[in-house]
């Protein structure tokens, strides 16, 4: 009895996955194996990327609070250490966001913690 292969479905997989890497450089988007290879890692590195991702952003939004507050005359880790003394639950998101569009509302804060 001879071997029964759905091309059908084999060929609509290969399609799809080519239709992913559409873009990719050279063998990357269509050769099978090649294209398979590169989307696979390419999952990896967005699974990876969305998580560093939360990573740099608080990196950044420290970065920022940082220099505001040493511009109102205090360290970073002074003003987290008084915020929580304080029990205002602001979190570093906000906080950054005051820093840099609304500098009298950091610098209220900044002041009702000193």
């Amino acid at each position: 009895m001879p071997r029964s292969v759905n091309h059908v479905a084999s060929k609509a997989r290969r399609t799809r996955i080519l239709k992913l890497t559409k873009g990719y450089f050279g063998a990357r988007k269509n050769v099978w194996t090649v294209a398979k290879n590169t989307w696979e890692k390419g999952l990896t590195y967005a699974y990876r990327d969305r998580k560093n991702k939360k990573r740099a952003f608080r990196s950044l939004w420290i970065q920022r609070i940082n220099a505001a507050a040493r511009a109102e005359g205090i360290s970073y880790s002074v003003l987290m250490g008084k915020l929580a003394k304080a029990g205002i639950e602001i979190n570093r998101k906000v906080l950054a966001d005051l820093a840099m569009n609304n500098p009298e509302a950091f610098k209220a804060i900044v002041e009702k913690v000193k």
